[in-house]
């Protein structure tokens, strides 16, 4: 454990509110994670699996790339959401030994090449990852994500419809929600953009800071290892089924953040401007999970991309790949049949 990392959390000054739970992370549980970050986690032991994992740099590109034995299996590229990383995929990838499988770290996350200029948009990253996928051989393949990371496969799939072969996604982009008009909408999606508003007005603080002021945010998730780890731990758990993460993994999906110094840099696909694309054709499985934040009906997906499968889960949320891995492969594994 890492000596400052450690005397950083002992001096802590552990602040009291007047608030329950349901206004944020803290109080006595919030402590004791703390306290076990500072004396009994070992993220050496964590940072030895995740090293462990077949890195590769390609064309400015961090990537997990686990090949197939058989260098003709489809490809699927697994893209990561924010507040995670390529950790969201990690219990997904013995599940998936049989396909050639990228996972990159996406630019400005843990793991990425360091991120020293503005400009990092969703947009700007497809066209990365675009250009590692063909500096690894592979013309075609399928796209798997969410978040973030479904916003990146939205963007690949209008640009490059030639290579993307087939979608899979836990939802579509919240960005659409700006351009809908409710009077093409049939009148479930319509009502679901009344829903998604109420959301975004009762929890969507982080997503405007994000967006408008991330420099003062980095200062203060930078600075502070308790400040970082309840700004990520708060949506770790209040996006995902009761469970879902120990408290060794909430802490090692916050170490990647704290270790690599990138809560600031993630903070660029929230702030860099760029365009969704109106509608995306390629043939989508969309995997709908209950703890999802704004799970939306079949028919909004409808609106925006092909849907030809919608397949809802009794369990599982936002980082299902992690939460429910099972039901994440064979979803996906619907999806590259649709690109056979």
């Amino acid at each position: 454990m890492d000596d400052n990392l450690r005397a950083r959390i002992q001096n802590t000054r552990r602040v009291r509110t007047p608030w329950g739970a349901d206004r944020g992370v803290g109080g006595a549980d919030f402590d004791a994670l703390l306290d076990r970050w500072a004396t009994g986690y070992d993220w050496e032991v964590h940072e030895k699996r995740i090293n462990g994992l077949p890195w590769q740099s390609i064309a400015g590109l961090n990537v997990i790339h686990q090949r197939s034995a058989n260098p003709d299996a489809p490809v699927v590229v697994l893209l990561h959401g924010w507040p995670d990383s390529v950790l969201r995929f990690e219990r997904v990838l013995p599940l998936l030994t049989d396909l050639n499988v990228v996972v990159p770290a996406l630019p400005g996350y843990p793991f990425a090449q360091p991120l020293t200029e503005p400009g990092m948009s969703v947009a700007r990253i497809a066209g990365v990852v675009a250009d590692a996928l063909s500096e690894l051989g592979y013309a075609r393949y399928t796209l798997s994500g969410g978040d973030v990371g479904g916003d990146v496969a939205e963007v690949l799939a209008a640009e490059y419809p030639h290579r993307v072969a087939s979608l899979h996604l836990t939802n579509v982009s919240a960005r659409h929600a700006a351009t809908a008009d409710p009077a093409h909408l049939a009148p479930d999606a319509a009502a679901y953009l009344g829903q998604a508003g109420q959301w975004f007005r009762a929890e969507g603080g982080y997503i405007a800071e994000q967006s408008t002021r991330p420099n003062t945010l980095a200062v203060a998730l930078g600075d502070s290892p308790a400040g970082l780890a309840a700004w990520i731990v708060e949506k770790l758990q209040s996006w995902s089924d009761e469970s879902a993460f120990t408290p060794d993994d909430l802490l090692t999906w916050v170490s990647a953040y704290w270790f690599t110094g990138t809560i600031g840099t993630s903070f660029s696909t929230y702030t860099e401007p760029f365009a969704i694309p109106a509608r995306v054709e390629t043939p989508t499985v969309l995997s709908a999970f209950p703890r999802d934040i704004k799970p939306a009906p079949r028919s909004y997906a409808e609106a925006f991309v092909n849907v030809v499968e919608f397949i809802e889960h009794d369990a599982g949320g936002h980082f299902a790949a992690w939460e429910q891995p099972q039901a994440y492969v064979d979803d996906l594994r619907r999806a590259v049949k649709l690109a056979e």
